[in-house]
């Protein structure tokens, strides 16, 4: 009699044989040889199939069984291929040929390119062929790298060092897979879903997961705000006969199907449009491949180049739905040269899903608690893009150099290397002074931030000491952090410390309670609108001391949480004991006639300045962005925001009587600010604002209300200040008042049409400030100029009015708005 145990092993081996799935796996080509990357491969007759990688290599994991294969690459002839698997792994290889493309006999109308009939025909059917896609579900792999071709030695003095070991110059920077379910309702419905997730080097990273699909039935393709805030205009858009010119190359069959083969060609130079080559399948009108690039003459910011692949595969209702999608940019900045490939696969489509309800909430993406803890053999049965050899030599590497970062000597060894005195790092960047195990790092202000002048306290020196340290190395947000500065007056001879911390908490929302104290230098205006870098150049050169302060001893504790659903809280708790500062020095370096220091206190709307007193104070505040949407992690949650303005709502209340605390006043402040993508006709951004004082029975001068003005003789580009007001003029403790302020930057539009200029790339752009306190005291301001300034600068010609004062103009320099939001 058999016995049980060598049944049971017969079993055993009986079933993992039928069970075991067999490696399929070959090389794609042309007819020269030449690899083929990201062809693919299908399945015919299931929803199974893989990617070629860069290499033109796949490989396919079947049970035994028989097949076809179908190999398909945008310009080539498909070619099938009949396979039986068994037990042992077996390579299929491709070779395939161009499409040969016949040219139809076609009646030409008017000398008109038949593809123009093609065209017509699709854009015809655009609503019909966006509805295909108006609402689906499908499993979604991602593979993302980047590499450098080279890259410079050094970079703003530091030495370039990847902290890989390795000093090659031709490098991947960048390697991680994710796996996902995307879900899809329009217009503005969406969800991901990463079940798997793997970034080399990082055991405990979460990779890329864009799943999106750039729909070119759409008449505004949208890939990036970064690379072009206006979007690009696609070549099926409802208007495309306006932006390119269209010719067909040829006509080839596939299972008796005509499909087309068109060049797409940009009418004008210098606007966001595509170049390069669509097939669409006649009679559906709808696409089979995408092949089509963007340059600089597209108005791409950031890459040097972007170019967009994709290739559509039938379905058994006969919809034509993207299979593959690739990216591939390319940049080259400050003598770093890159380049990568961003490729997402799509399968298991449902193109007629049922959700749940409530499946669609405010969570955009999220990451599943084992998402980045799948180990080497889930990746190997799920990975429809084979890695390449240094690809896998990547992941190993850095795996490994991961596991010896970890070992406590390795880091400190490293942070040695890190903290080592730089002239750079001191005077520019900042000098680290200490570094524990990647959790813990002191670190030194740089010396351009510690120096400054003002008439009040003559030559500053401010060194600034930062400490930080993770509680957690797992991701969540769990973490202290510390700063000491040393404020020392050399006219003045007056000491100012301050200390602050916080700790940084929440499991899922952000929270964290700060605490400071010590003695300070502030404006009058709470906001500090003036950076003290540029007072030192306006009193030096020009001997105007625009920034105006007072010293205050202090204590203040605070708490900030944010609630979910786009809320967030704030409050917080002072007690100052403030006095005066008043002018010690008239040096300067360039001394001008008839010209002196101004007090320093507001001049415009006091006569004296403060008094010494004491106040506490008592502030909380609401920010909510309805439709506000979140990233959710295993350990936290991150909000990302929405497409809805943010509404802001702040309260602030002096106690009287408490440690002689002298004021007694309540005020409010509610603000809306928004920006509005117009796409093609550009940027528009607003902020308005209202407030006032509840009660002002005894208020002191830096708690008024205080609009941001400018006395800097350079332009702000930010939508919290006015461009020629008097920094105090209209310092209030009115019971009402409101603000305005809008920017409409056309990111190109028009500018990139006029001859001569087009190639600038520059923004035209326009816009307002106003505010009202009273009947009798408002002001006004108007402002034309110009964007994007050698990428770095703005100009602006700016006009003001205030009832009774003659209208002022003034033409101001400033950073480009891009550098500073």
């Amino acid at each position: 009699m058999i016995s049980i145990v060598r049944i049971v092993a017969l079993a055993f081996f009986f079933f993992s044989g039928v069970a075991k799935a067999v490696s399929v796996k070959g090389l794609v080509s042309d007819g020269e040889g030449k690899p083929l990357p990201y062809a693919s491969v299908l399945v015919v007759g299931t929803n199974k199939g893989a990617i070629a990688n860069s290499q033109g290599r796949y490989e396919l994991n079947l049970s035994p069984g028989k097949y076809t294969l179908l190999c398909q690459y945008v310009g080539y002839a498909q070619q099938k291929s009949s396979v039986t698997v068994q037990q042992d792994d077996i390579e299929v290889n491709f070779i395939l040929q161009r499409q040969e493309l016949v040219m139809p006999d076609v009646v030409l109308t008017k000398g008109e390119d038949p593809a123009y009939e093609i065209i017509r025909s699709t854009i015809a059917k655009q609503t019909e062929n966006l509805d295909r896609t108006r609402e689906y579900s499908c499993q979604v792999y991602s593979k993302g790298q980047f590499r450098l071709r080279s890259y410079p030695k050094k970079f703003m003095g530091e030495k370039v060092d990847f902290e890989d070991g390795d000093t090659s110059q031709q490098k991947i920077i960048y390697l991680s897979e994710t796996v996902s379910r995307f879900s899809i309702a329009e217009p503005s419905k969406r969800k991901v879903e990463v079940v798997s997730s793997k970034v080399s080097g990082s055991s405990d990273g979460f990779g890329l997961a864009v799943p999106d699909q750039y729909s070119l039935y759409r008449n505004n393709v949208m890939i990036s705000t970064r690379i072009n805030p206006r979007g690009f205009v696609s070549p099926l858009a409802s208007s495309a006969l306006s932006f390119y010119r269209y010719k067909l190359l040829g006509t080839f069959y596939e299972n008796g199907k005509a499909i087309s083969r068109i060049q797409v060609t940009p009418r004008r130079k210098m606007e966001p449009l595509f170049s390069g080559e669509i097939t669409i399948v006649e009679d559906d009108w709808q696409l089979y491949s995408v092949d089509l690039s963007l340059t600089k003459e597209s108005q791409i910011e950031l890459l040097d180049t972007l170019k967009l692949v994709q290739l559509y595969q039938q379905d058994k209702r006969g919809d034509w739905l993207v299979y593959s999608q690739v990216l591939y940019p390319a940049a080259k900045k400050f003598g770093f040269d890159g380049y990568g490939s961003f490729v997402n696969v799509y399968t298991d489509y449902n193109t007629r899903p049922q959700w749940a309800k409530k499946f669609f909430d405010r969570t955009l993406l999220r990451y599943t608690d084992s998402s980045n803890k799948r180990d080497a053999a889930y990746w190997e049965s799920m990975r429809p893009v084979p890695l390449l050899v240094d690809e896998q030599r990547d992941y190993f590497q850095k795996d490994s150099l991961e596991q010896v970062r970890k070992d406590p000597r390795y880091l400190d060894s490293l942070n040695k290397v890190r903290n080592k005195f730089t002239l750079s790092k001191l005077i520019l960047l900042g000098q680290p002074l200490y570094a524990k195990a990647d959790i813990t790092s002191l670190s030194l202000s740089p010396v351009f931030q510690q120096f400054n002048f003002n008439p009040a306290e003559g030559w500053v020196l401010q060194p600034e000491l930062t400490w930080r340290r993770d509680l957690d190395t797992t991701g969540s947000r769990r973490s202290l952090f510390g700063s000491v500065a040393l404020r020392y007056g050399f006219s003045n001879k007056r000491f100012n410390p301050r200390a602050s911390f916080s700790y940084n908490f929440g499991s899922k929302l952000s929270r964290s309670l700060s605490l400071s104290f010590g003695r300070q230098v502030l404006q009058f205006n709470g906001q500090s609108p003036i950076d003290e870098r540029n007072n030192t150049i306006t009193c030096l050169f020009f001997e105007d001391n625009i920034i105006k302060t007072y010293q205050s001893s202090f204590v203040r504790a605070g708490f900030n949480t944010g609630i979910g659903s786009g809320l967030s809280f704030n409050a917080a708790i002072q007690y100052a004991s403030r006095a005066p500062l008043d002018n010690t020095t008239d040096f300067t370096l360039k001394d001008r006639p008839n010209k002196f220091y101004s007090p320093n206190y507001p001049t415009e709307i006091v006569a004296a300045n403060i008094t010494p007193h004491q106040v506490l104070l008592i502030t909380t505040g609401l920010r909510w962005q309805p439709g506000a949407r979140y990233v959710e992690l295993p350990q936290r949650t991150i909000n990302i925001g929405g497409k809805s303005p943010v509404f802001s709502l702040q309260l602030t209340k002096s106690i009287k009587g408490v440690a002689g605390s002298d004021g007694s006043f309540a005020k409010w402040r509610f603000d809306m600010t928004d920006q509005i993508n117009l796409k093609l006709k550009g940027l528009f951004r607003y902020r308005v604002g209202w407030g006032g004082f509840i009660n002002d029975k005894q208020v002191q001068l830096p708690d008024y209300t205080h609009f941001n003005g400018n006395n800097w003789q350079f332009g702000t580009g930010d939508l919290n200040s006015f461009q020629l007001l008097p920094m105090y003029q209209l310092s209030n403790t009115e019971p009402f008042y409101w603000l305005a302020h809008a920017e409409y930057n056309l990111k190109g539009f028009i500018t990139n049409k006029i001859p001569g200029i087009k190639k600038l790339n520059l923004y035209l752009l326009t816009g307002l400030n106003t505010c009202y306190r009273n009947s009798d005291r408002r002001y006004f301001e108007w402002f034309v100029g110009v964007d994007n300034l050698f990428k770095l600068f703005r100009v602006d010609h700016i006009f003001s009015y205030q009832p009774g004062r003659p209208m002022q103009s003034t033409i101001r320099l400033g950073v480009t708005g891009s550098l500073i939001r």
